[in-house]
């Protein structure tokens, strides 16, 4: 048995409320358990999907499907300041590095299954579909520079018709109506984590499946070569990750 193993926790932690959640964080750092074991121990016992935490709305499931555990673990490691290594914790939450290895397993059994699939649905919902559209965009500049254009006004539009068959002024019109949100001229973080897991589930629906298949690819691949070029923050659990 390896000394990640032994911390692993060895039964089902009972369901608590969000603030015992937290007390349990500084309990088992305080006590010596590794922060980031506990950290994640903490994210699998957290039900609260969403909150206002010092004047700032924080969503941690975009359409009660896709969860930001990243943005959770900021929270988190914020509630027990100072009992975190810095640097751990700056690479953790800026550059997405673990500040010790785990197996998927260990992970997924750490945050438990439910936000584990939700987990997945934000990573091939929002990180791949992210890079999907930068890949696009890049094609596009590529395009235009050769071709001498160099302008950039309509760009989104094109690139987001390329990949979903629509402007991207007129998916933003189509997604809130849906939503019921208002027209508004700017677009929050929030609401553009939201927007983009809806792309990824319109381009699902809406496009054949040889094309689909071959827009996650690629996005993957993205993801992979600024993995590489250490230009974008790491998943956790790279498996998903196409080899060269």
């Amino acid at each position: 048995m390896t000394d990640l193993d032994k911390q692993l926790p060895l039964f089902q932690l009972a369901p608590v409320g969000d603030a015992e959640a937290i007390q349990y964080l500084r309990q088992a750092i305080t006590r010596g358990k590794h922060w980031y074991i506990a950290l994640l121990e903490t994210i699998g016992l957290w039900s609260t999907a969403e909150e206002t935490n010092n004047g700032r709305v924080q969503r941690y499931l975009i359409a009660d499907e896709a969860f930001d555990w990243l943005l959770l673990a900021e929270r988190l490691c914020a509630s027990v300041d100072g009992l975190l290594p810095e640097n751990e914790k700056l690479g953790l939450l800026f550059h997405g590095e673990p500040p010790i290895n785990l197996t998927e397993d260990n992970f997924k059994q750490l945050i438990g299954s439910s936000k584990y699939r939700q987990y997945l649905n934000y990573f091939y919902g929002i990180t791949v579909e992210e890079a999907l559209v930068l890949t696009v965009r890049e094609e596009v500049r590529k395009e235009r520079r050769t071709s001498g254009y160099n302008k950039e006004p309509d760009i989104d539009n094109e690139v987001y018709h390329r990949i979903y068959g629509a402007t991207k002024t007129v998916l933003l019109k189509h997604f809130r109506r849906e939503k019921g949100y208002p027209q508004h001229r700017s677009t929050s973080v929030t609401e553009l984590k939201e927007f983009t897991y809806w792309l990824f589930k319109y381009r699902l629906n809406h496009c054949d499946k040889a094309r689909v298949a071959s827009d996650t690819k690629k996005g993957l691949e993205q993801l992979r070569q600024q993995q590489t070029n250490h230009s974008f923050p790491r998943r956790l659990v790279t498996d998903k990750l196409p080899s060269k």
